[in-house]
């Protein structure tokens, strides 16, 4: 997707979603909003041309987060990949092995072209709420950048929830992190996150989005403590509104002595 002509953002979906289903109707003068179907990508890609179009973020100022969490040597997926640069960037970055998954095969072929000679990329065709081929356990890490809120503006939002974040719980090797970048907040998030057979360690931190001129009362890269119930503190009301957040879900149940990369890597952080 190019930037001049980005389709509704996810936010805007999702909240006209809400407000059709509170009323009875179907949201913005009656549009229904699929973008959790391959049929709507697929047309979307096609009228692009596979332009590149990085949602949200780009990977210069997601980079402290990932550099911290996330080792070069892990094995990691790529979740919704679309069109976006990140993949990329980070391969240039030093990152070794990213597998991206897309719902869009017209995208997927796209990309196998685009990057056939970047071995450490590599593009399949997949639903994330069925991510069967994998086998569990089978990934250091896991990054989605807008496809949790895409699939929130459906009409069975919560389920297509549920399954993606238990697909990617069973992905995940024990230690494995989970780096969901969202415009949801805590109230908005922790539910779809806290599913009945997952255990999570969360850090979140808030990201003003690009070109916010607003002044910052403390730095984006202090985690932002959560309530036992898990939401943002009495009175904490980020400096831009339109903030993204950042959650840094590391899998916690089953760690062993013998850990991945990532376990590793954050174990000899919290040593320092």
């Amino acid at each position: 997707m190019s930037s001049s002509s980005a389709p509704l953002s996810p936010r805007v979906a999702e909240e006209d979603e809400e407000g059709a289903g509170r009323s009875g109707g179907t949201g913005s003068g009656g549009t229904v909003f699929c973008y959790g179907e391959a049929g709507y990508w697929d047309a979307r890609y096609v009228e692009e041309g596979g332009a590149p179009y990085d949602w949200y973020q780009r990977y210069a100022a997601l980079r402290p987060f990932v550099r911290r969490f996330v080792p070069p040597a892990s094995r990691l997926l790529m979740i919704g990949c679309g069109s976006a640069l990140m993949s990329e960037d980070m391969v240039a970055d030093g990152y070794r092995e990213i597998i991206n998954i897309d719902i869009s095969s017209v995208l997927i072929e796209m990309m196998r072209k685009k990057y056939f000679d970047l071995p450490q990329l590599q593009y399949m065709q997949m639903d994330v709420r069925d991510m069967s081929k994998f086998s569990d356990e089978s990934f250091d890490c896991a990054i989605d950048k807008g496809t949790l809120d895409s699939l929130m503006c459906g009409v069975e939002a919560p389920l297509s929830a549920a399954q993606m974040v238990l697909e990617v719980d069973r992905l995940l090797k024990p230690g494995g992190i989970f780096m969901l970048i969202t415009y949801g907040d805590p109230s908005a998030r922790i539910p779809h996150l806290n599913q009945p057979v997952c255990s999570w360690k969360i850090a979140l931190y808030i990201l003003p989005r690009p070109g916010f001129k607003g002044k910052a009362r403390r730095s984006v890269f202090d985690p932002v403590p959560l309530t036992e119930s898990g939401r943002l503190p009495d009175g904490f009301i980020p400096e831009d509104p339109d903030s993204h957040y950042i959650y840094v879900c590391k899998k916690v149940q089953g760690l062993t002595g013998i850990g991945s990369p990532v376990k590793n890597h954050l174990d000899m952080q919290d040593s320092e």
